[in-house]
């Protein structure tokens, strides 16, 4: 798990690339659980969530729009 600190020390360029690659695993773990499937760590969707939406939270404080 990412924490606060590292990401904030990461370049808005890396969170980007990041913030793609957690919309990724979230659209495959969705795609999984509609299509009546079982999730191996459910937790997983919830801690991408999390992560995704503090990555949000230090681009827009940054003043950059997505």
């Amino acid at each position: 798990m990412k924490s606060l600190d590292e990401l904030r020390e990461k370049s808005n360029e890396e969170l980007i690339k990041i913030l793609n690659e957690l919309n990724e695993e979230l659209f495959k773990i969705r795609r999984v659980i509609e299509s009546g499937g079982a999730v191996e760590k459910p937790g997983r969707v919830k801690h991408l969530r999390k992560t995704r939406a503090r990555i949000l939270t230090i681009l827009r404080e940054r003043g950059i729009k997505i």
